[in-house]
């Protein structure tokens, strides 16, 4: 039986969006006066009012080197932040966090990956000029947690800790989480009261998964920025199983554009994570996190109804030329998409006799003659260049980008 959080969980749909918007144009009225960067932005777009998604689509979506620009003309925070930088509880140049109650919005997701109040939660995200251990911090509070915070300690010291006082959550790097359990397991530390874990990871491979999965350990993942906070997060169906997809997160406006445009995809198609955070202290206002997701269509079984992304899928960035086209994530994406035999594919670009190659490397079965026939028919018709294939077993490519420019290195 699914646990929700609260009765947002299962709202309806059209409920959160009338709440997000308008909490969003309350917001900017009181932000706008106070924040010289956003009066910028919507009087660059002419815009007075952003109350519903087709006025927030006439907003500019603002990239890092926007952002960056911003900053170098106002600093520290390019004119964003609506309180002056005294007044926040914690600042560093990656992100403010001001005073409200879990201001990153970490409870849900912790809660999801299984925290209930009264438990011990192993923090080991870093306090230093870094945000994702105070998100933790905060996340736990609101649940009602005690949380140790182990930060950056050694394993040795982490485990000292861990054997004391019996923690059934950890919050980290899920590598780090592996490393832990090994050196547990040939020590006299125990480390079996740690029954799920909350990641951060933007990727966790399907071997790495599974390998703390078997140790005992449900892991669950939430996509995080240092400006957003937590922006969705993995929950459980009823059957106990990880579904598919992740959830966004209360208070996130989240639109999926056309790589490095501002236009809106259908749902479904992959593009750019563009992000409208509903917050007081740091309203920011269609901030693309440079990654690529897609919708997840449908409603999830578990009961929860926010909008589901399907998580990591590259970086957006990720595109190179070769001859007169243009490579990019979503034409290895729309390729894999087209053989649901392929988990996960890569186009390389190499050098060889003084021209450009196209290799084409696909996560599939070896045994299925038509696989490599059909991959190179499709990877001309979605990106118009001719490449060779090359057929590669599971997890090869869990690490690799969708796109890579080899040209530059010795074949």
């Amino acid at each position: 039986m699914a646990v929700f959080f609260d009765r947002n969980d299962t709202r309806a749909p059209k409920s959160r969006e009338l709440h997000l918007f308008r909490t969003l144009k309350t917001i900017i009225a009181v932000a706008r006066p106070r924040s010289s960067g956003l009066r910028k932005l919507m009087r660059s777009a002419d815009i007075e009012v952003i109350d519903s998604r087709e006025a927030l689509s006439r907003m500019p979506v603002l990239r890092r080197r926007d952002i960056e620009a911003m900053r170098l003309e106002e600093p520290p925070f390019g004119g964003l932040l609506a309180p002056r930088v005294g007044a926040l509880r914690r600042v560093h140049t990656g992100a403010p966090q001001g005073h409200a109650r879990d201001w990153w919005s970490c409870a849900r997701a912790l809660a999801a990956a299984g925290a209930v109040k009264g438990d011990i939660v192993l923090n080991c995200f870093s306090y230093h000029l870094a945000d994702a251990g105070f998100m933790v911090e905060d996340g736990a509070a609101e649940i009602g947690c005690c949380v140790i915070p182990a930060g950056a300690a050694r394993a040795d010291a982490v485990l000292r800790e861990v054997h004391a006082f019996k923690p059934s959550i950890y919050c980290g790097g899920a590598e780090h989480l592996l490393r832990l359990l090994d050196h547990a397991a040939t020590s006299n530390f125990d480390a079996s009261s740690i029954r799920s874990a909350l990641v951060f990871d933007n990727h966790v491979p399907r071997p790495l998964r599974a390998e703390i999965e078997a140790r005992g350990v449900k892991l669950r993942q939430a996509y995080v920025t240092a400006e957003h906070g937590v922006i969705a997060y993995e929950a459980d169906p009823p059957d106990g199983d990880r579904g598919e997809g992740l959830f966004v997160n209360e208070g996130v406006v989240l639109e999926i554009v056309r790589p490095g445009t501002s236009e809106r995809v259908v749902d479904g198609e992959v593009g750019e994570v563009v992000v409208t955070r509903v917050n007081n202290d740091y309203p920011l206002v269609r901030v693309s996190t440079g990654d690529l997701s897609r919708v997840v269509p449908g409603r999830s079984p578990c009961g929860r109804t926010a909008t589901r992304i399907a998580g990591w899928l590259g970086r957006a960035a990720e595109v190179t030329q070769v001859v007169d086209r243009t490579l990019t994530p979503s034409h290895a994406l729309e390729v894999a998409a087209r053989h649901a035999g392929v988990r996960r594919l890569q186009i390389r670009v190499e050098r060889r006799d003084g021209r450009d190659a196209v290799l084409l490397r696909a996560e599939g079965s070896k045994s299925d003659p038509q696989l490599p026939i059909n991959l190179k028919r499709d990877l001309f018709d979605v990106a118009g260049v001719d490449g060779e294939i090359e057929v590669v077993g599971p997890g090869v490519l869990d690490e690799a980008p969708l796109i890579l420019d080899a040209r530059g290195k010795a074949i």
